[in-house]
């Protein structure tokens, strides 16, 4: 059975490119790898869904209640389980980029105190528990500081689900703020690694020095 790695963090902190780097430094070390990219937006129904939500069909983010959105991403994760399951069995390595905990972090940043907390075990239940995903090995919690982020949002290429600049989450500084708050309390309590998307004075860290401190927290895990 390989491990599961979870590349987390708030938008525009880097996920996909470290995600994709750590699975190319294992394949060039001869570990069977496989990558999946939460939402898969493949076409099904969930996904399509998700698309319409970020794309403000249904309201500001705010508007949408958090149990609600979250199960369009919790079904868009069952969707693709089966595909999941048999990487986990045939690889050594599977990375995500996003996983349970970008849900969690999302969703609950729309909620504090005792409704966050309800909300997170509720979630905790219906993915891990109904859906039965495999629970990671290993999370990392790629922190950025929320202007850094929201500014590389903003250099982001066309992406197929929206044609906006920035979807719900990503034009609203509030819910970035309150994502990472949400992180960062995830980060402590489930013993999660971070590692630091930007430097002391707020500017971006090599993709290449952040890749190699990821690196060594995958790499132990690996046959």
């Amino acid at each position: 059975m390989g491990a599961l790695v979870a590349i987390e963090g708030i938008d525009g902190a880097g996920k996909g490119t470290q995600a994709a780097r750590v699975a190319e430094t294992a394949a060039g070390r001869g570990h069977r790898v496989a990558s999946f990219s939460f939402p898969v937006y493949d076409g099904n129904p969930f996904s399509r869904a998700i698309a319409d939500y970020l794309n403000g069909e249904f309201g500001g983010a705010g508007e949408v209640h958090p149990e609600l959105a979250a199960l369009l991403y919790a079904g868009d994760r069952f969707h693709a389980r089966a595909r999941l399951v048999a990487a986990l069995e045939e690889c050594d390595l599977v990375v995500c980029d996003r996983y349970v905990a970008s849900n969690a972090a999302h969703q609950g940043a729309k909620l504090a105190g005792d409704a966050r907390r309800r909300l997170l075990d509720w979630l905790d239940e219906v993915e891990y528990g109904e859906f039965a995903l495999p629970r990671p090995a290993l999370v990392v919690l790629l922190d950025a500081p929320v202007a850094l982020a929201r500014e590389l949002v903003g250099r982001k290429a066309a992406r197929g689900y929206t044609t906006l600049e920035a979807d719900i989450h990503e034009s609203d500084a509030g819910h970035s703020g309150a994502t990472r708050e949400v992180y960062l309390e995830l980060a402590e309590r489930d013993d999660w690694r971070i590692v630091a998307a930007a430097g002391g004075d707020g500017t971006p860290r090599s993709p290449d020095d952040v890749a190699d401190e990821v690196w060594e927290l995958v790499e132990p895990l690996l046959p």
